[in-house]
This record gives C-alpha cells, structure tokens and sequence, in this order.
C-alpha cells in the first residue's frame, strides 16, 4: 500500500474547490482520504492555498509521494 498526497475536488459545476490529502494510491479520486491537509481554491485572484506544513512534511516522512500537481502548487506557493 503506497500512499499519496494529491486533489480530491469538490465544489459545484465549473467552480472547483480542491483539497489537499493524503490518501492511498489505489484509492479512487473523491475516495476517502486517510488525512486532509489542507486547500487549493483556483477560483480566487490569486489562487488560494493553504497546507498544515507539520502534517505535510509528518506523511512525506512516512514515505507518502507527492503528485504532479500537488507538487506544482507548493512550488508556486514557495515551499
């Protein structure tokens, strides 16, 4: 079981509302998430995120992979 950290979407028809989680590979995309951590809302200018760094740096210790695009935002948020 390898574990990820990636987007699970919500949010109404064409205005997304993303949150950050850490949930198994496998898992389906909205499927149940072992631990949320945090936010991405594109639909504010600039885009808003908001991430619990101690959880975040606690499941990449655990050997969790980021995704592409979780990966992207932290970079564009500065961490």
């Amino acid at each position: 079981m390898s574990v990820k950290v990636r987007l699970t979407r919500s949010g109404s028809k064409k205005h997304p509302f993303y949150r950050i989680v850490a949930i198994n590979s496998d898992s389906r995309r909205d499927g149940r998430p072992l631990e949320f951590l945090g936010y991405y809302n594109p639909n504010t200018d600039p885009a808003s995120v908001k991430v619990d760094e101690e959880k975040l740096q606690a499941w990449i210790g655990k050997g969790a992979q980021l995704s592409d695009t979780v990966r992207t935002i932290l970079k564009k948020q500065g961490n």
